[in-house]
């Protein structure tokens, strides 16, 4: 019995009990809930720990109900048949049965990455760095980790951040930093849930439905990147899940996961952070970025009250593009022109968010409701902003109205 890389699991936080609690707060309530099956990844953990006890027959007992409850998780398959081998002779490798290696391959991937991800669980006293501040309104924020092929879902409680659950997602098959149509990675960037496609309206390889993205946003487009249709989407009826390296640029979950995934989003609020590697900070780090955030687009703010064309462009990169492609002088000429007779500018702002752009330590993006009154005309629009560091001091780069 010599795969014992699942001892460490049994050191580690990510217990069956830990895991069957962070299920249960995903589940949807229902007048009459069928009786509950066990969730895959908390019978793989008994699995593991059993092993790793040394105790094989309950380590085997564990692995038949995974199998009995989830016929097509062909992981369970593969750890059942090492087990039932194992009783007769030494198994040195995870996937010891005879089958093809390109398949025992992506198992064993899978095996390994799951593992990983099962040892190196969030801190619940830690957050992601990426997101800083949601709306009061977005109930819910979907953050994936590519480099574990792992999707975390936070809830947004009073502005701070709680860890409810998280799964096991599949990407592309290059991996990450999606740059054009058909190059099979999945993008990098912070998006939005845009609508839900119900999997009876979907051919069967989309699984129980999908959840499309708006993927490419502004930011991807002004660095030219392309393509379309990334979603995050279920697998065929013939599989439970799928190599964590397997899709066009998706973000693939099994269908369980996806369908409660589904109750957790809101069409057009729900944002989806997207990262090769996720940072988890604490509440001080945390709120210290914030805060910058925060003083960021405050100053912002008090400059644009000014009306002073020079204080309001010391806040812009001699980098940045309008989204019409002006350079900074026409654009802020431009702006020059629409102040003139303007008198007594106040400036309100709220529905904000704020996120460091995944891939860029360097960059902020936020989103808010600029609300302007002078005199008595009123303007309301929602503006985003794109913040880079450039030495010591952070500037837009690039700024639009949605």
């Amino acid at each position: 019995m010599t795969w014992l890389l699942a001892a460490s699991v049994g050191s580690s936080p990510a217990t069956a009990a830990s895991k069957k609690s962070a299920r249960a707060q995903a589940q949807p309530q229902a007048a009459a809930p069928a009786p509950e099956v066990e969730d895959p990844e908390v019978l793989l953990i008994e699995v593991y720990k059993a092993l790793g006890s040394n105790n094989l027959r309950k380590a085997l007992a564990r692995a038949d109900k995974l199998v009995e409850a989830y016929p097509t998780f062909r992981l369970g398959h593969l750890i059942r048949g090492d087990l039932l081998l194992m009783q007769t002779q030494p198994v040195k490798t995870l996937g010891a049965v005879d089958g093809p290696e390109d398949k025992l391959k992506n198992l064993r991937e899978e095996a390994m990455v799951r593992l990983k991800s099962l040892r190196e669980r969030p801190d619940p006293d830690l957050v992601p760095r990426l997101v800083l501040k949601l709306r009061e309104d977005q109930k819910h924020v979907l953050v994936v980790d590519a480099r574990r092929s792992r999707l975390y879902v936070y809830a947004n409680r009073g502005g701070q951040l709680k860890f409810v659950t998280d799964y096991y997602v599949s990407q592309g098959k290059l991996g990450v930093n999606k740059l054009k149509e058909g190059d099979q990675r999945t993008p990098v960037g912070v998006y939005y849930i845009t609508s839900h496609l119900p999997g009876a309206k979907l051919p069967d390889f989309y699984g129980s439905g999908a959840l499309p993205i708006n993927y490419p946003n502004e930011w991807d487009k002004i660095n030219g990147r392309s393509g379309s249709g990334i979603w995050l989407h279920g697998t065929p009826s013939d599989s439970f899940s799928r190599p964590p390296l397997s899709s066009d640029g998706c973000v693939v979950l099994t269908n369980p996961d996806l369908h409660k995934l589904t109750n957790s989003v809101e069409i057009g609020k729900t944002p989806v952070v997207i990262a090769e590697s996720v940072d988890f900070v604490n509440k001080t780090k945390w709120d210290n970025d914030r805060h910058l955030a925060a003083r960021l687009v405050e100053g912002w703010k008090r400059d644009v009250e000014t009306l002073n064309t020079a204080r309001i462009g010391e806040n812009y990169s001699r980098k940045f593009k309008s989204e019409r492609g002006e350079s900074l002088d026409s654009w802020l000429g431009k702006q020059q022109q629409s102040m003139n007779g303007v008198r007594g500018l106040s400036v309100t702002l709220r529905d904000m968010t704020h996120f460091f752009y995944p891939g860029r330590e360097d960059m902020l993006v936020s989103t808010f409701t600029q609300e302007s009154q002078f005199g008595k005309n009123k303007t309301s629009i929602r503006k985003r902003q794109y913040w880079a560091k450039e030495g010591s001091h952070w500037k837009i780069v690039y700024e639009l109205n949605l």
